[in-house]
């Protein structure tokens, strides 16, 4: 086994894994995971730049994930860097303070590697002879996969639930304007997809990342947020639709008081739930497997 670190850095939160991975089986035993809502792409959509206060709130994370990567004693790291590092203008000052705090320069990659790295952190425990659609919301951007035990096609689109927050909202709740804005956003993205990704035929979709967990835990009932409970569980279409509607006629204090909901994601979760909707009614599924394991799985197996 080689103890690796992997760090994923998205629009809305930085997160850590480190884990013991067998460079030949692909098995993984996680030491520690973690996540840190940043928003590193704050106002990225509008201005085009990293906002300096958002800068500072990464560097903070990152020194605090250097302290346990060193307590761990992890032999490799890697720092993939997605959605709002790929926009900014001023992305240097990012990568040059991510070299300083951590000794490894952020792989800013594309939305195809973003892809393949979601695939394989996603699906490397399940092991069924069917086609997977791998979704992965994030704060930025989302990605489509298909394939089985390989990507067969993947694409990249602009929405995500802090990009569709910012363009859009501006009530609380939104308008229904604003959530047709939203949804219209989501369904153009969505034609955008299926000129790459079949995402009409694949037998099983797969839902990843905080948005998707956090309407599961809603949908679960849960009054504290359990990974265990969420990691491959199975929630209806009825359920996404449900979650979605109940978000929509709440206020961010009433969101505030839902335990599930991570204050960093009170402000945004609409926007997301209204994605993960849009894509369920789209694909015509009945259901969505919902997986904690996701792209800093898919970094961690890359690095062993």
């Amino acid at each position: 086994m080689t103890r690796v670190a992997g760090i994923d850095c998205g629009t809305n939160s930085i997160r850590l894994l480190v884990a013991d991975v067998h460079p030949e089986t692909g098995d993984l035993v996680e030491l520690d995971r973690r996540m840190t809502i940043v928003r590193l792409g704050q106002g990225v959509d509008k201005t085009g730049r990293l906002a300096p206060e958002a800068l500072e709130r990464t560097f903070a994370a990152c020194r605090e994930y250097a302290e346990v990567i060193r307590e761990l004693g992890a032999e490799k790291l890697r720092f993939v860097a997605t959605s709002a590092s790929r926009d900014a203008e001023n992305r240097d000052e990012f990568v040059n303070g991510v070299v300083e705090i951590l000794g490894v320069e952020p792989e800013v990659i594309t939305g195809d590697q973003e892809a393949a790295f979601s695939f394989t952190g996603a699906t490397g425990e399940l092991h069924g002879t069917e086609t997977y659609l791998v979704v992965d919301i994030g704060g930025g951007s989302t990605e489509f996969v298909t394939g089985n035990k390989h990507v067969e096609a993947a694409r990249s689109v602009d929405i995500g639930c802090v990009r569709l927050t910012e363009r859009h909202v501006r009530h609380d709740p939104p308008t229904a304007e604003e959530t047709a804005a939203i949804r219209a956003d989501v369904r153009a993205a969505l034609d955008l997809a299926a000129e790459t990704v079949p995402i009409g035929t694949a037998e099983t979709l797969v839902g990843l990342a905080g948005s998707v967990t956090t309407v599961a835990a809603i949908a679960l009932g849960l009054t504290e947020y359990d990974s265990e409970k969420i990691h491959h569980s199975r929630i209806s279409a009825a359920q996404v639709a449900e979650v979605t509607d109940r978000l929509l006629a709440s206020t961010h204090d009433e969101r505030a008081a839902i335990p599930v909901i991570h204050p960093g994601r009170v402000d945004v979760i609409i926007a997301g739930a209204l994605v993960l909707r849009e894509i369920v009614e789209r694909v015509g599924a009945s259901e969505v497997v919902v997986s904690e394991h996701d792209i800093l799985d898919g970094i961690a197996l890359s690095v062993a």
